[in-house]
C-alpha cells in the first residue's frame, strides 16, 4: 500500500484545510474523497480508508477549526455552503480528477452541496448514515434540538469562558461510557474506535460547533436528489437515532441511480460497527457502478 501524506488545500478566505492523501495502488485515477460529520476528524474512517486506499485513491480532509485544519480567517464562514467550497478546493488540491464522494452524517450534505456546484468528474456518491437536510429537526426523531439550538447559542454568547470551561472538562471516556449504556453504538464496537471522537469532542470550540450545527439544522438539499445522475449506494443503520434511517430510505427513493443498504442492528456508527460488511458492499459498489 502506497504511503499516506500530508497536505494542504485553500479555502476561499484563505483558510488551510488540511487533507491526507494515499495515492493508492500504482496507475490509480480515481480517488476517493471522504467527509466527516460535524465535530469529527476521521474517526468513522479507520477501516475504510485503508480498505479503499488497496483499489484507488483516497483522500480524508478536516472541517474548518477541526483536526488539523486551521480556524476560520473568516470567523462568519462556517456555514454548510462553506464547508461545500472548502471540499471543492480540496478536489483541486488533490489533482482535481475523477472522484467518488463519500460522506457520514452532516458530510452528506456536505458531499451534495459540492456536487451541485460541480458534478463534472463525480464517478459516485457513497452517503452514509446521513440526510439531505435540516438534521436537527430530526434527531433522535423530534424536532427539539432545533427549537433549543438558538436559546442554547445565545446562553454561549453570553457566558463563553463558563460554557468552555464546562464543555472541556467532560472526561473523554464518561462520554464514551455514557454513549455505550445509552444504547446510541452497538455494544459489540470496539470502544477505543470511539475514543478520538470523543476526545476531538471535547476539544471543539463549542460556539463554533453550535453555528455549524445550526446551520446544518436549517439548510436541506432535497430537491436536488431528482437531478442526481451519477451512480448513488446509500448506508444506514436501522438504529440509528441520531439521524433516522427513514431518511436514508428517501434519499435512495429520490436519487434517480441510487441503491441502499439497511444495516440490521447498525447505529450511527455503521463503518465501524459493520466494517467488513460496509468494505464489501462498497468494493462491489466500485466495481460494478462506478466501473473501477
Amino acid at each position: 500500500m502506497a504511503e499516506t501524506t500530508a497536505l494542504f488545500a485553500s479555502g476561499r478566505d484563505g483558510t488551510r484545510i488540511h487533507v491526507r492523501l494515499n495515492e493508492g495502488p500504482p496507475g490509480s485515477t480515481v480517488t476517493a474523497l471522504l467527509t466527516d460529520g460535524i465535530a469529527c476528524d476521521g474517526f468513522i474512517w479507520k477501516y475504510l480508508f485503508d480498505d479503499l486506499a488497496r483499489w484507488m485513491r483516497v483522500a480524508h480532509w478536516n472541517y474548518r477549526g477541526h483536526g488539523r485544519s486551521g480556524r476560520p480567517e473568516d470567523p462568519a464562514a462556517i456555514e454548510l455552503l462553506d464547508h461545500a467550497h472548502d471540499l471543492d478546493a480540496v478536489r483541486r488540491a488533490v489533482g482535481d480528477g475523477d472522484v467518488v464522494l463519500f460522506g457520514h452524517s452532516m458530510g452528506c450534505q456536505v458531499l451534495l452541496e459540492a456536487y451541485r456546484l460541480r458534478p463534472e468528474r463525480v464517478r459516485g456518491l457513497v452517503l452514509i448514515c446521513g440526510a439531505s437536510g435540516r438534521i436537527t429537526h430530526s434527531f433522535k426523531g423530534t424536532n427539539v434540538l432545533a427549537q433549543m439550538l438558538p436559546r442554547f447559542i445565545a446562553r454561549v454568547d453570553a457566558h463563553p469562558e463558563i460554557a468552555r470551561a464546562i464543555w472541556s472538562r467532560v472526561p473523554p471516556e464518561v462520554a464514551l461510557r455514557v454513549a455505550l449504556l445509552a444504547g446510541e453504538v452497538d455494544a459489540a464496537i470496539v470502544p477505543e474506535d470511539l475514543l478520538p471522537y470523543m476526545t476531538h469532542m471535547v476539544d471543539i470550540d463549542l460556539p463554533m460547533f453550535l453555528r455549524m450545527l445550526h446551520s446544518a439544522g436549517e439548510h436541506s438539499a432535497a430537491d436536488l436528489l431528482p437531478q442526481i445522475t451519477a451512480p448513488t449506494l446509500v448506508i444506514s443503520g436501522d438504529r440509528d437515532s441520531f439521524t433516522p434511517p427513514r431518511f436514508a430510505e428517501e434519499m435512495a427513493a429520490a436519487i434517480p441511480q441510487s441503491e441502499l443498504l439497511m444495516v440490521a442492528g447498525g447505529t450511527h456508527v455503521v463503518p465501524l460497527e459493520r466494517k467488513d460488511l460496509v468494505a464489501e458492499r462498497v468494493e462491489r459498489f466500485l466495481r460494478e457502478r462506478v466501473g473501477l
